[in-house]
Parts: structure tokens; C-alpha cells; sequence
């Protein structure tokens, strides 16, 4: 099983003029511990439950391109990008260029979206007043065409895009598309049908038992191997938590791993504790061997 950390906020010891140091040290600490990844959420508020709104919140894809150019192992990806925030052609670049200047750790994260203060503050795209449903799709099936270097004409339910060219190809082949949500209708349906990973939470395992099993009948109906998607899932504890109580992960590690979660995720502390993951190495290789 591997594991990964989520950096979902900013407010680091030292304010704004520490945040590359902070940033750059965490995930540094995280790839020497044996993390297999590092994400970031793609948010231009900070959300509700972490932090006030008004919290440093950093763009993701220059956050992940900076941490592309300070490490060399740990994946990199979004968790997870929302449809209204880039058009798909930005968006799709993006992520090649992440993929490219990584060489070929980039996930693609993706969502439907759902935070409306943020989109009505920054004048985007209401994401609950959008057919958001229908962009994703659109984005999923553009995304499966630009991976195989098709540039042909894209013409979608939301977007039309007469050359879809995208120059460098990614050196990844292709680039994981991880689909975050737990919707049953549509959002598990299109991780059975277009993603090769999922996000689910995991503060409720009979919760996540259920998503998973709705995830494997839409497999069923359309003939997806579901053995072929990688499932992750965020945890609700932090760095400093698991360093303190190594035990604690490695149960809730175990029970995940027992219900086919593969890539469990923890969230970094916002003390910016970089001792607590050189703690977790050992605890990492027991989770890896599960």
C-alpha cells in the first residue's frame, strides 16, 4: 500500500515570505521518508474547516511545477482540480507541464467542482449553476483523445476545440486521471469509464465500503477490469498526528487496505513540521508491505 500527503495550507510559521521554504522542506521530507506522493488542493479560498477563506492559498499547477524542480521521486497531482477553474485546453497544458518538467510524475486530478463562494468572489464560473456534470465528462473524454496525440476536431456536450494540439507529449503514457468524488450516479460512473484512480474520504468505512461497491457494479455494467483503478483515499489525520501515534496509521492504514484502498493520504501539519516525517519512515515501509 502507499502512501501520500496532501499540503492544504499556507499559513506556515514565519507568514507569507516563508512559504517556499516551508512548502519546498515538506515535500522534500515527505519524498525522503518514502512518500509515494505529494498533492495540493486547487483552490483560490481556503475552505471551510482547515482555515479563514482569507488564508494564504497558493495556484496549484505553479505550486506543483516549483515542487517538480525540487524533488525527483514523489508523484505530483491536485486533489483535485475543479472544471470551472481553467478552460480545458489551459487546464490540459498544464498538467503536460507538470508531467514533462516531473519526467513523468504527474497525476491529472479532477473534479466536478462545488465551492460557490470562491467562484462568485473571483467572478468564475458558478460551479452549482453550470452543468458541471457535463463539463467533466467533456474534459474526461478530451483528456482520453489528447493523451493518444489524436489533435483532431473535439466536439463536446460544453466545449469545442477545432485543433486540440498539445506540444510536448507527456512522458508519462499516459497521465494517471485520478477522479475525486463520491457521487454514485455520475462521478463513480465516470471513474468506472474514463479514470485510472479514484478519491474517496475515508472518515466513514462503512461509508467507503459502500462507494467502492458502487464503483465495482459500474464496472460491472460496462466491462471495466476494477482491478485496473487505483483507489486512494484521504485520511483525516496529520503528519504530526502519524509521528506521534505511528500505531494509529498503521490501523487505519490496515483497514483500508483490507476494504481495496491502495494509496492512502494523510494531510500535512500546519506547523510545517518537517521532524514528523523522518518519524514515519519505518511506518511507511510496514504500510508498504501490506
Amino acid at each position: 500500500m502507499k502512501v501520500g500527503v496532501q499540503i492544504n495550507r499556507f499559513d506556515y510559521p514565519g507568514g507569507d515570505k516563508d512559504i517556499a521554504k516551508n512548502f519546498k522542506n515538506i515535500a522534500i521530507s515527505a519524498e525522503n521518508a518514502g512518500f509515494e506522493s505529494v498533492w495540493v488542493m486547487d483552490h483560490f479560498f481556503q475552505l471551510p474547516g482547515i482555515g479563514d477563506y482569507k488564508d494564504p492559498m497558493l495556484e496549484a499547477y505553479s505550486a506543483l511545477s516549483y515542487l517538480a524542480g525540487v524533488t525527483s521521486k514523489v508523484k505530483l497531482g491536485t486533489m483535485v482540480t475543479g472544471v470551472i477553474y481553467r478552460d480545458p485546453a489551459v487546464l490540459l497544458n498544464a498538467v503536460i507541464t507538470l508531467d514533462v518538467l516531473s519526467t513523468g510524475r504527474a497525476y491529472f486530478g479532477i473534479g466536478a467542482g462545488w465551492n460557490d463562494q470562491e467562484a462568485k468572489a473571483l467572478g468564475l464560473t458558478d460551479p452549482l449553476n453550470s452543468k458541471r456534470f457535463e463539463r467533466l465528462e467533456d474534459i474526461l473524454k478530451l483528456t482520453k483523445q489528447a493523451w493518444k496525440g489524436d489533435d483532431k476536431a473535439f466536439k463536446g456536450n460544453i466545449y469545442s476545440l477545432p485543433e486540440p494540439h498539445f506540444s510536448p507529449r507527456p512522458i508519462s503514457n499516459p497521465i494517471p486521471i485520478l477522479i475525486g468524488g463520491g457521487g454514485e450516479e455520475k462521478t463513480l460512473r465516470f471513474v468506472a469509464k474514463y479514470g485510472d484512480a479514484c478519491n474517496l474520504f475515508s472518515f466513514d468505512l462503512e461509508l467507503l465500503k459502500h462507494k467502492l461497491e458502487v464503483l465495482k457494479n459500474h464496472c460491472l455494467e460496462i466491462g471495466r477490469d476494477y482491478n485496473e483503478i487505483e483507489k486512494t483515499s484521504l485520511a483525516r489525520i496529520s503528519s504530526t498526528e502519524a509521528a506521534n501515534d505511528p500505531d494509529k496509521l498503521i490501523r487505519l492504514a490496515t483497514e483500508l487496505h483490507d476494504l481495496g484502498i491502495d494509496h492512502v493520504l494523510i494531510m500535512a501539519s500546519k506547523d510545517a513540521d518537517t521532524k514528523s516525517y523522518d518519524k514515519l519512515t519505518d511506518t511507511i515501509k510496514k504500510i508498504n508491505n501490506l
